[in-house]
């Protein structure tokens, strides 16, 4: 069994008065969820609760190679129980998600709209996912980095969210782990601040037990803005 030690924490940042943001971190099960409620939009915090609520629920004793099937079922479900509330009340009602897992010397992750994974290994950071927005074209496009990206007027516009239209489409990726991998989970309260490269520096430079407060205290010092979420787990 692969060995991780974690730590994560979320804050509501210096100007909303509501953290719409939910995290999960299942240390036995390996699985590890950052959920960003849609800003402007109703029921955010819930929307977001939901997704980790349904992951929460799974069975711990989940064979390795069943474990991305069933976080899978676990977001399509989330996915009906918010679509069909916000059909219900008439509005427009998601969550993004960024979920990883790891077992047997692999990890998987799944995630829909901006919130990301990012991978530290040998000294290299690399961002593993990339953005459901309407960005995102510029970047693939190669007009823009992720950096630049994340400073653009229209950066907060997803295209993809649990609980929003009929179908759910995840993005997925895969691959093998090695002792001293650090992997980060975050919602863009954090992204928006902090480019790939400064992300590198301080997951690089701090220890496990004060990574996730130092890499908040940068989004907080910047302004704060958004719900800060961050879930950094060390692969030892």
């Amino acid at each position: 069994m692969t060995a991780v030690r974690f730590n994560a924490k979320t804050h509501v940042g210096r100007v909303r008065k509501l953290n719409e943001d939910a995290i999960l971190a299942l240390g036995d099960a390996r699985i590890f969820v950052v959920s960003d409620g849609m800003g402007g939009h109703e029921g955010g915090d819930w929307a977001s609760r939901t997704v980790v609520d349904a992951i929460a629920v799974l069975p711990p004793d989940l064979e390795p190679a069943e474990k991305l099937g069933g976080l899978r079922r676990a977001l399509q479900e989330a996915h009906a129980t918010i679509y069909a509330e916000a059909l219900q009340r008439g509005a427009v009602m998601g969550a993004t998600v960024v979920a990883l897992v790891l077992s047997e010397g692999h990890f998987g992750a799944l995630w829909a709209g901006d919130s990301r994974l990012y991978r530290l290994r040998s000294g290299q950071v690399e961002l593993l996912t990339a953005d459901h927005s309407l960005v995102a074209a510029f970047v693939e496009s190669g007009q823009m980095t992720w950096d630049e990206a994340g400073k653009h007027p229209q950066s907060n516009a997803i295209t993809r969210a649990v609980g929003v239209g009929e179908e759910l489409e995840l993005d997925k990726i895969r691959g093998e782990i090695a002792r001293g991998d650090r992997f980060l989970l975050c919602s863009d309260g954090l992204s928006k601040y902090m480019g790939v490269a400064e992300i590198g520096n301080a997951l690089r430079a701090a220890p496990l037990e004060m990574v996730t407060d130092g890499l908040i205290q940068v989004a907080l010092d910047r302004g704060g803005a958004d719900n800060v979420s961050v879930i950094v787990v060390d692969v030892v």
